[in-house]
């Protein structure tokens, strides 16, 4: 069985929206739910990036039933990760354990706001992984001080701690990334339906652990107005994690994709109201292995309606599917 989830993609819509829109997606029957953590959109034409941990917050109490996660938080530039424990403990709390902690190198968009450059990929995973560790020591108890190659904790305790710490997992895009998330995460993370990187994370650890991905799909009753804002705001999405984890600003990827069409985007993301279309966009992760893969509306406004459909058409649909 695949779960189904939904994503509020803090990038195209303002605060209390997306707490609105999460729950209505609960209301309408998604089985999780995913959170971006960006300071900046990825395009202009997005138009919105709040803080994802008020979010988070607002909608454990705005919710009853649908899981939460982070997808993804990077723990390195930003935040230090004894802030990361503090905060993603204390959303554990709010939300009666339903909360699951994403973590990831980053990207360059977003980090590199607080001034500290952006250093080689081999460097951003040697952070990661010791940020891991300490997220792990601090949701154990106690005090913790380390000094480290990259961070330093003074005396660091967490008093807020939930009965169970919230599950980390780690988002992977290839070999190196696989062997840290198989052996320090509980799940593991991909934006891509490739099950080599799910054989590798099983490799280093990670066998019998939930996976989850992500898609973005475009629903409109006007196939042609979906493929427009799919271009629009999620062009972005062409350049692949390689490229797009280095850019630093929407003016970047505004460059980087102007000479990508609207017809190679809806080869990628399927638009329009074809359930069809949909199931068969989902399918490559389901047989990749992905036990559960969170969906990405695009488009702010489009939310209510798409949510509507999702409950009546979209989700019986990829139930009939996939389980």
């Amino acid at each position: 069985m695949v779960q189904i989830g939904y994503t509020m993609m803090t990038e195209q819509a303002g605060p209390r929206e997306l707490v609105d829109h999460v729950v209505r997606a609960e209301e309408a029957g998604f089985d999780f739910s995913v959170t971006s953590d960006h300071y900046f959109p990825w395009l202009r034409a997005q138009g919105h990036s709040p803080y994802a941990w008020s979010v988070l917050g607002a909608a454990a109490q705005a919710t009853s039933r649908i899981p939460l996660m982070s997808y993804v938080t990077c723990p390195t530039f930003r935040y230090h990760p004894a802030v990361v424990a503090q905060k993603a403990a204390t959303v554990q709390l709010l939300s009666e354990g339903r909360f699951r902690l994403g973590l990831g190198s980053g990207e360059n968009l977003n980090e590199h706001v607080v001034g500290g450059g952006w250093p080689s990929v081999d460097v951003r995973h040697e952070m990661l992984e010791e940020a891991v560790e300490i997220i792990r020591a601090l949701f154990e108890g106690g005090h913790v001080n380390r000094r480290g190659t990259h961070f330093d904790v003074e005396s660091a305790r967490l008093w807020d701690l939930p009965d169970q710490p919230p599950p980390i997992g780690v988002a992977v895009s290839g070999e190196r990334s696989c062997a840290l998330a198989g052996r320090l995460a509980d799940l593991v993370i991909a934006t891509e339906p490739e099950a080599g990187l799910l054989d590798a994370f099983d490799r280093h650890g990670g066998a019998g652990k939930p996976r989850v991905g992500q898609l973005p799909v475009c629903h409109d009753p006007d196939r042609e107005a979906a493929v427009r804002r799919a271009h629009a705001e999620f062009r972005w999405f062409a350049g692949g994690w390689k490229v797009n984890s280095e850019l630093p600003h929407p003016d970047s990827f505004e460059a980087a994709t102007q000479f990508v069409r609207p017809d190679d985007v809806a080869a990628s993301i399927p638009c329009g109201d074809d359930p069809d279309d949909f199931v068969a966009a989902v399918r490559p992760y389901a047989e990749a292995g992905f036990t559960e893969i969170a969906l990405v509306q695009v488009g702010g406004e489009s939310q209510p309606a798409y949510l509507d459909w999702a409950e009546k058409t979209l989700l019986p649909a990829l139930r009939n599917a996939f389980g």
